[in-house]
């Protein structure tokens, strides 16, 4: 697990537009790292997102801006979903404009090569050609021109060259040259080409839907109550934080707040996934986004725009989409060198069937009885570029370069619709090798809603004990504190992590901990309770007994886990008999009792040290150094809080079994993605040597490639179906 100590630093995205391949990719990435301030630098391509991380927040956004532009390259800043869904219609307009010339173009050459006569084909196939070119075409040639004039190569300049070099043998067929035309395979290489950016586009936009059902949620407008009671309809961005609000039955919280007046049923499925309603009362709070089912409320708002609930889901979802993981930078190391190599061996394959024609007539003869079509064509210089144009047009670096984020994007999407937000995206190719998880047990295998149900105490040291555990943030603190209706106030209030808290209340001294002696509370922790002691001026005064119930889903959970075989681990600061009946109740046979926070830390660290990968659960409270310390850290939020800084994973609805969830789609997306990448390597291993050799059509060479980054990205869905 990656831990970032220098507060300093800042993270932003850019979304980047005129990206083709992984190699403009790479120089996005190296333009942007030039740039003073900017510590890392990385771009996914599948999401056309650029993550920078600079150190210093006053650089400004125009230097970063900037650097892409140098790189040949734009930026935007329209919402992910609203780009995907211009550039689809945009795709979809070339994809008419392109064919609408390529298809009459392909029914005159199929009469031409059955040795029909037209005439004039040649000059339709020229005219054909530039209209496709300046048309639907023309921003396939502004990103090679882009690449050139930057002295690299993307997918775009193996297109062009492809369909430029089949479109000029027309041309010098008309100038008298002796070779074959090829003219209308220039814009039918270029309408494949279109088709497929068209099917991508489309699965592109489909692959942001998740992150439209959140937006969906949003509130447009909010009811803003003055100050004189008149209400005022407005844009939700009108909304600041301390403004008064009215929700309606049917409407939308617009924003994160606090009930000031009513009571209502919610819809809070959007956090918990739960579709049962809850009740929230005045002083209670509720979220942007959920829905106000029964009563009118007046709602005090809290948090607002970035600082919401509902946004910050929304940029974690994005930030893992567009972040880059290990297993990345094979196939980037790949692409970076793959564009220079294919058109090196073009014209290696073109200048030797030009050159040896006659001593390669053998190898036509043997291929002319099983492909005719393709080796119709045997003059030495239409040798030569037809076996130029097929290995240039075969060539496909964009299927290793969509290998691994459409899987991150399909992965980070299934995660979320199963309540799990990914803050790290190595994470997920960590998670598929955990052995072991390390589950603290109270909010976490428990449902961190502890009640008092016994204690012997008199009311007045019962109020005292209130008073002392007011102070602490402590899930027990609280189970005491709501069982006093009115305590006194406590003074100086000290807190020793593991042990209990000490305080002043009407000249004594009381403490509220850990008891010294658990063996004369044993019928309580028998039965899985948690008894803490309270003692005034060093002298036992009684007990509280605390009871937290076990969660629905934590016996299920551990059996997932040990069905993948992970071996589940419980460590918490409670006793050794409290924590084993928990433990005997979920089915956990490893348990680690009365561990102090730093305790947890030693128990991963030594499991480390055995060569296991660990994955840490914990409510993100005193878990924060085991959550940072291991391998893979999932915190349970409570629903609104998502700025759990020390996890990896939070899961913002569900319970414990969402873990199990983690390292499926995480074992999921591994293998997904060795399978695209496999592919993508078989596909040119086989196919670039048959186009070498002339034994494929370009037309086929061009349906090919189209065909291999669309499957990767179809492939990539199935991580989706769960």
């Amino acid at each position: 697990m990656t831990e970032n100590n220098d507060q300093a630093k800042v993270k932003r995205s850019i979304r980047v537009t005129g990206m083709t391949c992984a190699t403009c990719a790479r120089m996005v990435e190296r333009s942007l790292k030039k740039v003073e301030g900017v510590s890392f630098a990385a771009v996914n391509l599948a999401t056309e997102t650029v993550f920078v991380v600079v150190d210093d927040e006053n650089l400004p956004q125009s230097r970063l801006e900037e650097a892409i532009v140098k790189a040949g390259y734009g930026f935007s800043y329209d919402a992910p979903e609203e780009l995907e869904s211009r550039r689809y219609r945009e795709a979809r307009r070339n994809l008419t404009a392109s064919w609408a010339v390529t298809a009459p173009l392909m029914a005159l050459m199929v009469f031409h090569m059955m040795g029909r006569h037209i005439p004039g084909y040649t000059w339709m196939e020229l005219v054909g050609g530039l209209i496709v070119f300046a048309g639907a075409g023309l921003a396939t040639f502004k990103g090679a021109w882009i690449a050139l004039s930057h002295r690299h190569a993307n997918m775009d300049v193996l297109v062009v060259f492809g369909a430029v070099a089949a479109w000029a043998t027309a041309l010098l067929h008309l100038a008298g040259l002796p070779l074959a035309s090829f003219g209308a395979l220039g814009p039918m290489i270029l309408a494949l080409h279109i088709t497929g950016r068209f099917i991508e586009s489309h699965l592109r936009d489909r692959a942001t839907k998740e992150i439209r059902g959140l937006l969906d949620l949003q509130a447009r407008e909010a009811r803003v109550i003055n100050d004189d009671g008149s209400e005022l309809l407005v844009p939700i961005e009108a909304v600041k934080e301390g403004l008064r609000v009215l929700v309606r039955p049917g409407e939308r919280f617009p924003a994160d707040g606090r009930i000031d007046d009513g009571r209502t049923s919610v819809d809070e499925s959007m956090i918990t996934g739960e579709s049962l309603p809850v009740t929230r009362d005045r002083g209670e709070l509720v979220t942007g986004g959920s829905l106000n089912l029964t009563g009118a409320v007046t709602v005090e708002v809290t948090r607002v725009g970035e600082d919401s609930f509902l946004a910050q889901m929304i940029a974690l979802i994005q930030e893992a989409q567009g972040a880059k993981i290990p297993i990345q930078a094979f196939a980037d190391r790949v692409t970076n060198v793959f564009v220079p190599v294919i058109v090196t061996l073009a014209f290696v394959a073109g200048l030797t069937w030009f050159a040896r024609s006659q001593a390669l007539a053998p190898l036509l003869d043997w291929a002319d009885c099983f492909l005719p079509w393709v080796t119709s064509v045997r003059d030495p210089l239409s040798l030569g570029l037809f076996a130029f144009i097929t290995t240039v047009v075969i060539a496909c670096p964009c299927a290793l370069g969509l290998a691994t984020p459409m899987a991150l994007i399909a992965a980070t999407a299934r995660a979320s619709r199963h309540g799990l937000v990914i803050r790290n995206a190595e994470a997920i190719q960590t998670s598929r090798d955990v052995a072991v998880v390390v589950m603290d047990k109270t909010g976490t295998i428990t449902e961190g809603r502890p009640q008092v149900v016994a204690h012997d105490l008199s009311d007045e040291d019962l109020a005292a004990a209130a008073a002392v555990e007011s102070r602490s943030s402590h899930p027990l603190a609280r189970a005491i504190c709501d069982a006093v209706a009115d305590h006194p106030q406590a003074s100086d209030v000290t807190e020793e992590v593991g042990q209990g808290v000490s305080g002043t209340v009407g000249g004594r001294r009381y403490f509220v901990g850990r008891p010294d002696d658990g063996e004369i509370y044993r019928s309580h922790l028998d039965r899985g309770r948690t008894v803490v002691e309270v003692r005034k001026d060093g002298e036992r005064a009684g007990f509280i007994a605390i009871e937290d119930p076990l969660r629905d889903d934590a016996f299920e959970a551990v059996r997932r886990l040990k069905e993948l075989g992970i071996r589940p681990v419980m460590a918490t600061g409670d006793n050794e008999h409290t924590a084993r009946a928990v433990a005997s109740r979920a089915a956990i046979g490893e348990v680690h009792a009365a561990v102090r926070p730093e305790g947890k830390l030693d128990l991963i660290r030594s499991l480390q040290a055995q060569g296991v990968k660990v994955l840490m659960v914990g409510d993100g409270m005193n878990d924060a150094a085991a959550l940072k310390g291991a391998d893979v850290g999932i915190a349970i939020g409570s629903g609104t809080d998502l700025a759990i800084d020390s996890a990896d994973i939070v899961i913002v609805r569900g319970g414990i079994s969402s873990v199990a969830e983690a390292v499926a789609i995480s074992r999921k997306t591994f293998s997904i993605i060795g399978q695209n990448l496999f592919w993508a390597f078989a596909y040119n291993v086989i196919a670039v040597p048959l186009a070498m050799a002339a034994l494929l059509h370009p037309i086929i060479a061009e349906t090919a490639m189209a065909f291999s980054s669309i499957s990767v990205i179809l492939n990539s869905q199935r991580i989706n179906r769960g």
